[in-house]
């Protein structure tokens, strides 16, 4: 009793605003559904760490030994990027690789928050690290941000997989507020062209070397990536491309969002840099849809057969969120407007320019540096 009489008194009211953070979180998981397998280990070990005197962290703690082993070294996202390849299928954006265009403009919102960030003050190796947040990929925002050192990792890192789950509440209002109720009724035929087994073979090894001469710094993230995707298409390696998907990507996710929680302490969480942290993230989130639905709408301007500009939005990497949002949207406006496979394209596409993206802030940092 006098250990609990003591600890009540070591409570503070910054970890009683973390605990109800975590409950949303929570909240989130299981209510809303958003991102469950992230979210709710998020959540449950925001409240774990900052219990008075938590045994989870510090030196010896469970959550600091999983954070080293696994985060600091940039192992868990890399393993993720396996499973997440795995998961992918290129073939809309084979069939169709006009639409990479889109994943391009929609990592706009990276370089367009890198500056904003810069004007605020933040050191070029923090405002590289928040604008990936734009990339809308949990994996490589761990990453960037650990190879830079930011000095804001932990904020980073709830920020980037707090909006890929709130992707279907961040995106709409956006896409409305930039289309027309004519343009997103806008309906677009879906004509495969037929991809052949070795195209499908030669895409992952090609864009992994293309990656690694534009961007040297993105060959791990891009690597893992498309090395999960050739054990996808390969075909002699289906019980192993199974595991990835489900087995390998549920658990590392789930190693994740416990051992993101591990940096969610009330002393390195509530701080003021972190709010404007939050603020630009959500910047970078918004213009990455302006710039892959502004895009769509200019190239319009030349076409007679007019492409539906929502399916710009897709471009980030929230995959297949950002898709599914967009798809949804279009059955909304008419009821026999499919985007479904357009929107994918663009989302795999843009799952690609992230990571070179990122790949890109890493080097252009590194050499003012």
């Amino acid at each position: 009793m006098e250990v609990l009489y003591q600890n009540l008194f070591e409570i503070t009211w910054q970890q009683i605003v973390m605990w109800c953070i975590g409950g949303i979180l929570i909240f989130l998981a299981i209510k809303k559904e958003m991102e469950p397998t992230l979210l709710l280990p998020m959540g449950f070990g925001a409240i774990l760490v900052n219990l008075p005197l938590s045994g989870a962290i510090g030196e010896g703690g469970p959550l600091t030994t999983l954070y080293n082993a696994g985060i600091a070294n940039e192992l868990f996202p890399l393993i993720l990027f396996i499973g997440i390849g795995a998961m992918i299928d290129f073939g809309p954006l084979l069939s169709n690789p006009k639409l990479m265009i889109f994943g391009a403009a929609a990592q706009f919102g990276i370089f367009f928050t890198y500056s904003m960030a810069s004007l605020l003050g933040f050191l070029p190796k923090d405002a590289g690290s928040i604008a990936i947040i734009g990339a809308a990929d949990g994996p490589t925002s761990i990453v960037v941000s650990q190879l830079l050192e930011s000095n804001y990792v932990g904020a980073i890192m709830v920020a980037a997989y707090s909006y890929m789950a709130l992707v279907p509440i961040i995106q709409p209002p956006i896409i409305k507020l930039l289309t027309t109720k004519h343009e997103r009724r806008i309906k677009m035929e879906y004509k495969p062209a037929a991809v052949s087994k070795m195209t499908r073979i030669l895409f992952p090894v090609i864009i992994t070397i293309i990656a690694g001469l534009v961007a040297p710094d993105s060959v791990a993230l891009i690597g893992f990536l498309m090395f999960g995707n050739l054990i996808r298409e390969c075909g002699v390696l289906n019980s192993l491309s199974e595991t990835a998907q489900k087995v390998l990507a549920n658990l590392i996710t789930i190693f994740l969002g416990l051992t993101i929680a591990s940096r969610m302490t009330a002393k390195e969480f509530l701080q003021a840099e972190t709010l404007m942290i939050l603020a630009l993230g959500l910047v970078a989130f918004i213009f990455d849809t302006v710039g892959g639905v502004v895009l769509a709408k200019i190239i319009n301007l030349f076409l007679k057969k007019k492409i539906n500009p929502m399916i710009g939005a897709s471009g980030i990497s929230a995959f297949p969120m950002s898709a599914r949002v967009v798809h949804k949207m279009g059955l909304e406006e008419d009821k026999t407007n499919y985007l479904l496979m357009h929107s994918v394209g663009v989302n795999v596409s843009g799952q690609i320019a992230s990571v070179i993206a990122g790949g890109l802030i890493l080097q252009f940092v590194m050499a003012i540096s």
